[in-house]
């Protein structure tokens, strides 16, 4: 392993939702599911499942501090778990399913420590936070069939995300949405329209359909990263179009057989944005073209990043 990278190890609960939220994410170099904490060596799926070996599901990053801290794998850590619950995590109960931060070195445990105390005296929660911040012990990767298997079985996995309940609660504790008076205020008539409404705005008569600077664009609504100019391109239609998504796990797609059309819908999955569609006659590899609404989009230039809080994205234009 390069010595620029580090470790970082969490357990949220089940290990199948804790791998996306961070493996899309730039400077990551490996997410690995596997079972810490307990007395045994190599326990299996079903020993640690028992309860009796005093491991829990956890997962452990491999990581560059320099593109992404652990600052801010901590924040999104705690974003994908509910950090009262003694007994487990949703709808999976027993000591395995505990949460908890091990951390590999003194700054860890600091900046761990401090992360904790800031969510508790944020008031988010009502009741007392009791994730544990625990020395790491040793590693041992899960079997294959439980690694990265929001992408081998998709379908599965988002079933249980949303059965589970952790889906839900995500959205009700980590992701607030906005009023509709707070977006009339914050956003013109036509990016209302657009976000909330489903609308489209003219061809070629928008902000960013022939951009050529570098940067990202980001949810008009919410400010989550969405696209980089990287994979920006003129596809001829008078919107701004894209190979691929910053984070593909950060958008949703819906059919949508409005005006008589089939289509694939484009939507955000923080704010719920319309963002636009996505068609199967792009350049790249797998040939979608994310054809995109300026309006739904706020770039922020490269040499802004990370004065606006997105310097790991800096990393895209290295």
């Amino acid at each position: 392993m390069a010595e620029a990278y580090e470790f970082a190890t969490f357990a949220g609960g089940c290990f199948w939702c804790m791998v996306s939220p961070f493996d899309e994410q730039p400077g990551i170099k490996e997410v690995i599911s596997g079972y810490t904490g307990g007395h045994t060596e190599n326990p299996t799926y079903e020993e640690v499942c028992s309860d009796t070996t005093g491991h829990v599901e956890a997962i452990q990053i491999t990581f560059d501090p320099s593109v992404f801290p652990y600052k801010k794998l901590l924040e999104l850590f705690w974003q994908q778990i509910d950090p009262t619950d003694p007994g487990g995590q949703f709808g999976d109960r027993g000591s395995s399913y505990k949460t908890a931060i091990f951390y590999h070195n003194e700054e860890q445990k600091e900046q761990a420590e401090a992360s904790k105390r800031a969510l508790a005296e944020s008031g988010r929660f009502q009741k007392p936070i009791v994730t544990e911040i625990l020395p790491a012990a040793p590693f041992y990767k899960a079997e294959e069939s439980h690694q990265d298997y929001y992408k081998k079985n998709a379908f599965h996995y988002n079933a249980y995300k949303e059965g589970s309940g952790r889906a839900q609660f995500i959205r009700e504790n980590w992701k607030k949405q906005k009023t509709v008076e707070e977006l009339k205020k914050e956003l013109t008539p036509l990016q209302y329209e657009v976000t909330k409404q489903n609308g489209t705005e003219p061809p070629f008569q928008n902000e960013y359909w022939d951009n050529t600077e570098e940067g990202i664009y980001v949810d008009i609504v919410s400010g989550e990263p969405l696209f980089s100019s990287k994979d920006q391109y003129d596809a001829g239609c008078g919107w701004p179009s894209f190979t691929k998504p910053i984070q593909r796990s950060e958008l949703k797609e819906n059919l949508d057989t409005s005006f008589g059309m089939r289509r694939i819908e484009v939507r955000s999955k923080t704010a719920d944005s319309h963002l636009g569609h996505v068609f199967d006659d792009g350049p790249g590899p797998d040939h979608a073209r994310y054809c995109i609404n300026s309006a739904a989009l706020r770039f922020v230039p490269k040499d802004k990043l990370k004065d606006e809080g997105y310097e790991e994205f800096l990393s895209l234009f290295r």
